[in-house]
């Protein structure tokens, strides 16, 4: 072993340590950013390469989560504005590599995450929706008790306007008026209809690349999260970084909004 590799083995060790003896977060949203960057840093003509890279990676990532204990991740693959402004070309890479990656990860019996789709399924191609089904199903017996959801074709404002159109309509069907049910709406009322109903919030959103910004990401579930920004771009992104992501959020006294 290379003596760089002995030192950072040796390193993660003593953050995993440092990491297990803390409060961890139940459920982890990640914003995997700097795909591009990190393609033309490594001189690939290519750049929509680093997506392809940035989705290997992912595996990664659960392997680090399943060994420490985190049972919720929820990844950022692709948002609706990226759908939208994107050219053509790029977006089309970008979900062939999707469908590849779900399809060869997750679409099988024996995978060890019960898959979860977040996002607007109508604004993909019909390859892509059908992929993603495929794995919702094919995992959809999965016990292990970790749970991956993949956030694609996905915007915060667009999911709490969906949620909210949902609880119209069920209102509406149940023959409430739309002032009682403004004089009586709550939090609660709105949760279940969200695309990640049924799961914890995140307590930790990590974001890749040095950007420090949301992005029209889990606007609703993380409005109690705690965040990391990390300059590596998304393909770099070592176990060491995301352990050490663990350690500041262990180190963090969580206010809830105080």
């Amino acid at each position: 072993m290379h003596t760089t590799d002995l030192l950072h083995s040796l390193y993660a060790r003593r953050l995993r340590r440092q990491v297990t003896s803390g409060p961890l977060p139940r459920h982890v949203g990640l914003i995997m950013d700097g795909n591009r960057r990190w393609a033309r840093q490594m001189g690939m003509a290519n750049p929509s390469m680093g997506h392809k890279y940035g989705a290997d990676h992912i595996q990664d990532v659960l392997s680090w989560c399943e060994t420490i204990g985190i049972k919720h991740l929820t990844v950022f693959l692709c948002s609706t504005e990226n759908l939208q402004r994107r050219n053509d070309e790029e977006v089309a890479f970008l979900l062939r590599v999707i469908e590849q990656m779900v399809t060869d990860r997750f679409d099988r019996p024996d995978a060890r995450w019960r898959v979860h789709v977040a996002g607007m399924l109508d604004m993909l191609p019909d390859t892509t929706a059908r992929a993603l089904k495929s794995a919702v199903e094919a995992t959809r017996t999965c016990d292990t008790g970790f749970h991956l959801t993949l956030a694609i074709g996905y915007g915060g404002r667009q999911e709490v306007v969906e949620a909210l159109r949902e609880l119209l309509y069920e209102r509406a069907e149940a023959g409430q008026s739309m002032v009682e049910l403004a004089s009586t709406l709550t939090v609660d009322d709105i949760a279940p209809h969200l695309y990640t109903a049924g799961q914890p919030d995140p307590d930790l959103v990590i974001r890749t690349s040095g950007e420090q910004r949301m992005s029209n990401f889990l606007l609703w579930q993380s409005a109690y999260s705690e965040l990391y920004f990390c300059e590596a771009f998304w393909p770099a992104f070592r176990e060491i970084d995301f352990l050490r992501a663990l350690r500041s959020f262990a180190a963090r006294q969580r206010r809830y909004g105080g």
